[in-house]
């Protein structure tokens, strides 16, 4: 039997550090942006707008892997603070379309920032080559469960 607290243990699972870290980095990430009136899934929703053309409510929502509703919210908060704007689908007169305006455009930059800065305190005590390593890694698992 795996002794709980020995390295067969659930704390040297990858998944467990990585869900432990990852909502450590993500309240500390919130934290920081707060002070732009943004929460992290804002900036997940400016994020994918940032990456191509722009998309209706319903693709982000797919894209994202949320509910519809939930992106309905998210680009109503952000188009009260001007980062983004709806527009009908030329094609489609019943979509709207969510595009990143150039506010949007500057808060991400803002909240990139942020994250380079939150990047450095989470990797200071990695070598730089164990940095790369770890930006390798998770670029690749990234890449394999479908996230940017």
């Amino acid at each position: 039997m795996d002794d709980v607290k020995g390295s067969a243990g659930l704390p040297a699972t990858v998944v467990f550090r990585l869900g432990t870290l990852g909502a450590l980095a993500g309240d500390r990430f919130a934290e920081k942006i707060e002070v732009y009136d943004l929460k992290v899934k804002h900036v997940g929703l400016m994020t994918v707008l940032s990456l191509g053309p722009a998309v209706s409510q319903q693709d982000l929502a797919a894209k994202m892997g949320v509910a519809p509703s939930l992106v309905v919210s998210l680009a109503d908060h952000l188009e009260t603070l001007g980062a983004v704007q709806r527009v009908r689908d030329p094609q489609d007169r019943r979509r709207q379309v969510l595009t990143l305006t150039a506010h949007g455009r500057d808060l991400l930059d803002k909240c990139a920032t942020e994250a380079r800065a939150l990047d450095e305190e989470f990797t200071a005590a990695l070598a730089p080559d164990q940095v790369a390593a770890l930006r390798q890694a998770l670029s690749v698992l990234s890449a394999e469960a479908g996230l940017p």
